[in-house]
C-alpha cells in the first residue's frame, strides 16, 4: 500500500514537471522580450519614424486585406455551406492549400502571377500598372494567406444556423438577399467576427509571401513583421518594440475571440 501511494506520488510529480516544462517553454521567450526592454526605451523606439510607419502600414494593409476576404470570401463561404455542386469538396482543399503552404512557396506563388512577366503582372505592366514591391502586393500577399481562415470559419458559422429560420423568412416574402441579411448573417454573426478577428491577426503577422512579392522597403512595403527582421541587425530594441506591439494585439484577439466563444456557447 505504501509503494503505492509513493508511485502515485511520483506520477503526479513527473506529470506536474511536465506541465511545467511545457507551459515554460511557450512563455518564457515572450517574458524575456517583455524583460529585455524598459518602457522608457519601448517608447522611445516606438517614437521613431520608421517604427511608426511600420505600425501603420501593417494596420492600414491588414485592415484593407480584412476587408477584401470577407467582401469576396462571404458569398463562397454562404455557397459552400448552402449548395451542394459538383466539385465542393476540391474547391475547398483548394481553398484551403494556403493555409498549409510554406510561405516561401506562397511568396513565389504570388510572384510568378502578379510579376512584371507574370500571367497577370505581364498584362497589367503593359498598362504601366506596377504590383511588385508595392503596398498593393502587401494586401495581395495578406489576402491569399488570411483569407481561407475566414472562409473556413464563416462557412462553419453559416452551417450552424438551421434552415427553418431561412424557409421562415422566405415564406413570409423575403428576398434571397434580405433574408440573408437579415436573418442568416444576424444569426452567424459570432462565427462571422470571429473569423474577421483570425483573418486580420493572420494578415497583420504575414511575412515571408509578403517579403517576396513586396520587398522590404520602409515606408512603402515594410509591415512590422518585415521591420523586425530588417531592424534586427542595426537596431534591436526596434525590433523588440514591434514585436511587443504584435505579441499585444496578438493577445487581445486571442481574448475577444474566447469572449466570442463563450457567448456563442
Amino acid at each position: 500500500m505504501s509503494s503505492f501511494r509513493w508511485g502515485k506520488k511520483f506520477l503526479i510529480l513527473v506529470f506536474g514537471l511536465i506541465v511545467l516544462t511545457t507551459i515554460l517553454f511557450y512563455t518564457l521567450p515572450l517574458i524575456s522580450l517583455l524583460l529585455r526592454i524598459t518602457p522608457a526605451e519601448f517608447i522611445t523606439a516606438i517614437c521613431e519614424p520608421n517604427v511608426r510607419s511600420a505600425i501603420t502600414l501593417s494596420l492600414i494593409t491588414a485592415t484593407t486585406a480584412t476587408i477584401i476576404v470577407v467582401l469576396l470570401g462571404t458569398p463562397l463561404a454562404y455557397m459552400n455551406a448552402r449548395v451542394d455542386y459538383p466539385g465542393r469538396k476540391f474547391i475547398e482543399t483548394l481553398i484551403d492549400v494556403p493555409i498549409v503552404l510554406p510561405p516561401s512557396v506562397a511568396g513565389l506563388a504570388l510572384l510568378v502571377l502578379f510579376g512584371r512577366r507574370g500571367l497577370i503582372g505581364s498584362y497589367f505592366n503593359d498598362m504601366g500598372i506596377t504590383i511588385i514591391f508595392t503596398s498593393i502586393a502587401v494586401i495581395i500577399a495578406q489576402i491569399f494567406v488570411a483569407g481561407p481562415l475566414y472562409i473556413r470559419q464563416a462557412k462553419s458559422a453559416f452551417t450552424m444556423v438551421d434552415k427553418v429560420y431561412e424557409s421562415a423568412a422566405r415564406t413570409l416574402g423575403a428576398s434571397p438577399l434580405m433574408t440573408f441579411i437579415k436573418v442568416t448573417a444576424p444569426l452567424a454573426r459570432t462565427g462571422l467576427i470571429s473569423g474577421v478577428i483570425l483573418s486580420f491577426a493572420r494578415a497583420i503577422g504575414e511575412f515571408g509571401a509578403t517579403i517576396m512579392v513586396a520587398g522590404n522597403l520602409p515606408g512603402r512595403t515594410q509591415t512590422m513583421p518585415l521591420a523586425i527582421y530588417g531592424f534586427m541587425q542595426s537596431d534591436l530594441t526596434a525590433s523588440i518594440a514591434l514585436s511587443i506591439v504584435l505579441i499585444t494585439i496578438s493577445f487581445v484577439i486571442l481574448i475577444l475571440i474566447r469572449i466570442l466563444s463563450g457567448r456563442a456557447a
